[in-house]
């Protein structure tokens, strides 16, 4: 039996003569330390709260003297504790405290000790909310689909539903055919409330239906005739248990799982969100608490069950998967992970016994004896390495535990492209169709035998691409003796689509705004490899260009010349290219200013929906004062400035696939002004080119400012103790969006300048002491919080 008995890994005695429930344990970063390890908050009936801190000792007592953060006696029993952002302005995680007539927020913090003692904790109070009727329980939760921070919901005796939001109270609503109250929790999948009446049925409560119903300041007398102003609140949907449920869960620990977990006296059900039942497992015992949690297995979930006969039980779905023995029956458990061990299971017994254990055997720590040293034979070493060598080939030979590279058998990918654009491709050309991935899926393919795929390429947008290179990704796998269900491999192939799939030819223009010139040292023979570039567009010359350079290169290749050079007599085109620079940059800015005055007129409907639903809902209505007019108006508004906004961003993707265009342009004509080697122009490439595309907390213009920085702070610094000192320093500033494009346009200036008197680009930095190697470096990002956002 001692493989099936829970390991003790840490545990405490919680005071004498206390009394603890399932609402009395919660673990989490309650200190907001940073490191991802949790805490235990323990409250009991007896008003006293435990913050614990657990880690391996030898000893019981000299573990939970050392593992115990904070012990505070509060005034009021302590029906349950959770942790949340439930203050508005912080993102930090703080304590709420339900006490029977008063809801407490509490923040928990630690300083650093200057004696033996160790840290200093402290617990100081937030905001409190006194209650008018007395409490049961409590949920938290993003009610209204509101992000960044929590609400409070609490459940009265009475059963009335009060909804706090941070230090404000937003309102209370009395539950239909109300005797005793049950579980209570939230579903923010559906944004709805979950509770179990006490006709043995789980109810489901939308939160915009209880926003709107009628209005439950004071029990109403069935007597009286009902208050006018709402709508009379009805749940959602309604499962029949026949039993009374011990607790409810919500897990959302993956984006898949949609699942609704009750604990009954005898049964277990899972149901999914629309109330249908997903399955139900009958207990041969009587459960005391319970807890889902993730599973390694996909589409399943693991439970973790216990009993009144001192078991804590594993359960996968409706399979039990282990079983271990505890030294007391558990009222509340939860999962934490600590600094020295993750997945501790963490239980609480009703008289105050705190248990954190494991599952499993005892790890073994016998450790091999120390030999005696003595000198290596060599020649015996040398000959039982051939012996291995020999070994190991002849298994390599003889078990085919992988499929062999070379073989003949190996799949093979050889990709075509057309010369001239078929139908499908024409016709969605001129229809702009969005671009699509295409997924084959083959069965079987027998040896020496082939599958021709046939895929349609097309101009998504009315501006052209960045780039006109593409991905062939495929996946297969390949059976063995070993392996008889197959190895899974993946083979990449890359192709070039045609010019003439975003180009087309036209005369000369008479009035052309730019125009580049590329040098060779060999005369072109073939007319039909060189054409002349003009264009009214900096950035559309980038693939033109690009496929002249191509057909030099493959032409002279084909000859067989080997001193073939190509070269830009410049001057760069810096003033042609900072305007796509600007352009780009002035859309960002109007994208935040389309940002900040939508938060502002969000926040404006918001505040006259809150003031047209009160005084519909009252029994004499006021004058509306011209709120429904002014509603009417910001409604226009926040439309009017959404389709700007959206109109906006598409302009802000044509802009950025133009910025890429005139950058890729930029860097070629650099790598042919100072004949740039492939790694130097990948090295440049990636300083100016470190997005693939723009994000609202990150964008091309800060990012490649600090890798142009960066680079001329290194390998184009023209002081070596520069370079030690950059190497030196650790760290970076904050990225953000800038006032202007000033100081980014100076040092792409710099940088041009520097590579045109003579500087390399190199990830060797050498300085006076070493030469060390150095990768591309950018300053870590730090996103900005939603508050600095709203």
């Amino acid at each position: 039996m001692s493989l099936f008995k829970a390991r003790d890994w840490w545990s405490a005695t919680l005071g004498e003569g206390e009394e603890f429930d399932q609402g009395c344990l919660c673990v989490g970063d309650v200190d907001n330390s940073g490191t991802g390890h949790d805490k235990v908050v323990v409250g009991s009936y007896m008003g006293m709260l435990r913050i614990f801190s657990p880690h391996a000792s030898k000893t019981i007592e000299g573990g939970q003297a050392d593992a115990q953060l904070l012990e505070v006696q509060l005034q009021n029993a302590i029906i349950q504790v959770e942790l949340g952002k439930f203050v508005s302005c912080s993102e930090l995680l703080h304590l709420a405290v339900l006490h029977p007539r008063k809801l407490s927020v509490y923040s928990v913090s630690g300083t650093a000790g200057n004696v033996e003692h160790g840290d200093q904790y402290q617990l100081k109070l937030v905001y409190e909310h006194n209650l008018q009727r007395t409490a049961c329980n409590m949920t938290y939760g993003t009610f209204g689909g509101v992000t960044g921070h929590h609400s409070l919901c609490i459940q009265s005796m009475d059963g009335m539903l009060m909804f706090f939001e941070q230090d404000s109270y937003s309102f209370g609503r009395f539950l239909p055919g109300f005797l005793l109250p049950g579980p209570l929790t939230y579903n923010p999948r559906t944004d709805s409330f979950l509770t179990v009446s006490s006709a043995r049925e789980l109810e489901s409560y939308k939160y915009e239906t209880l926003a709107v119903a009628t209005e439950a300041e004071s029990r109403q007398d069935p007597n009286l005739p009902l208050k006018t102003g709402g709508k009379r609140l009805t749940p959602d949907w309604v499962f029949v248990l026949g039993e009374q449920a011990l607790d409810l869960c919500v897990p959302s620990f993956s984006h898949a799982s949609s699942h609704i977990f009750i604990l009954g006296e005898r049964n277990i059900y899972c149901l999914r969100d629309n109330g249908q039942i997903h399955f139900m497992k009958k207990l041969e015992f009587n459960p005391s608490c319970f807890l889902p949690y993730a599973s390694v297995t996909d589409g399943t979930t693991n439970l973790l069950l216990g009993n009144h006969t001192n078991m804590l039980l594993v359960y996968q779905d409706v399979t039990l998967k282990w079983a271990s023995q505890l030294s007391f029956i558990p009222v509340a458990v939860r999962v934490a992970n600590f600094l020295d061990v993750k997945g501790v299971v963490v239980s609480l017994s009703s008289d105050g016994q705190l248990l954190c254990s494991y599952m499993g055997t005892d790890p073994s720590f016998f450790s091999t004896p120390k030999v005696d040293a003595r000198e290596a034979d060599y020649e015996q070493v040398e000959a039982e390495m051939k012996k291995l060598q020999k070994f190991i080939r002849e298994a390599t030979r003889t078990q085919d535990i992988l499929p062999k590279t070379d073989s003949e058998d190996d799949l093979c990918i050889t990709t075509t492209v057309s010369s001239s654009m078929d139908n499908p491709s024409v016709n969605k050309h001129k229809t702009h169709i969005k671009k699509q991935i295409h997924i084959r899926t083959f069965r079987c393919i027998c040896v020496g035998s082939s599958k021709v795929v046939v895929f349609s390429a097309f101009l998504n947008g009315h501006y052209p691409p960045a780039d006109l290179t593409g991905d062939i990704t495929v996946s297969y796998s390949s059976p063995t003796e070993l392996n008889p269900k197959g190895v899974p491999k993946v083979l990449q192939s890359r192709f070039n689509l045609p010019p003439s799939l975003v180009c087309v030819a036209c005369p000369p223009p008479k009035a052309t705004k730019f125009k580049i010139t590329v040098d060779t040292n060999q005369p072109p023979h073939v007319s039909s490899i060189i054409f002349s570039i003009y264009s009214d567009s900096f950035e559309d010359m980038w693939l033109v260009v690009k496929e002249l350079v191509h057909r030099f290169d493959q032409h002279f290749s084909k000859l067989g010349i080997k001193d073939f050079k190509k070269s830009f007599s410049g001057p760069l085109p810096l003033e042609e290219y900072f305007l796509s620079v600007d352009k780009h940059f002035q859309l960002r800015v109007s994208a935040q200013k389309y940002q900040d005055l939508l938060s502002e007129r969000a926040v404006q409907f918001r505040a006259i929906q809150r003031r047209l639903l009160t005084r519909f809902k009252d029994k004499t209505p006021a004058p509306l004062q011209n709120l429904d007019t002014l509603m009417d108006a910001t409604y226009s508004q926040v439309m009017a400035l959404a389709e700007a906004a959206e109109e906006n961003r598409a302009l802000l993707e044509e802009a950025f696939v133009r910025l890429r265009s005139a950058t890729h342009l930029l860097v070629l004509l650099l790598s042919l002004w100072q004949g740039l080697t492939p790694d130097q122009t990948s090295i440049l490439e990636a300083t100016l080119l470190p997005l693939l595309q723009d994000t609202p907390q990150l964008g091309w213009e800060e990012s490649c400012d600090a890798a142009v920085s960066h680079l001329l702070r290194t390998c184009l610094s023209q002081n070596p103790k520069d370079q030690a000192t950059s190497l030196a320093q650790t760290g970076g500033s904050v990225l953000g969006l800038p006032s202007d494009t000033a100081r980014l346009k100076k040092h792409i200036t710099l940088l041009c300048e520097r590579i045109g008197k003579g500087g390399r680009l190199t990830l060797i930095i050498s300085y006076t002491l070493q030469a060390q190697p150095l990768l591309p470096f950018l300053p870590p990002c730090t996103l900005p919080s939603l508050n600095s956002l709203l």
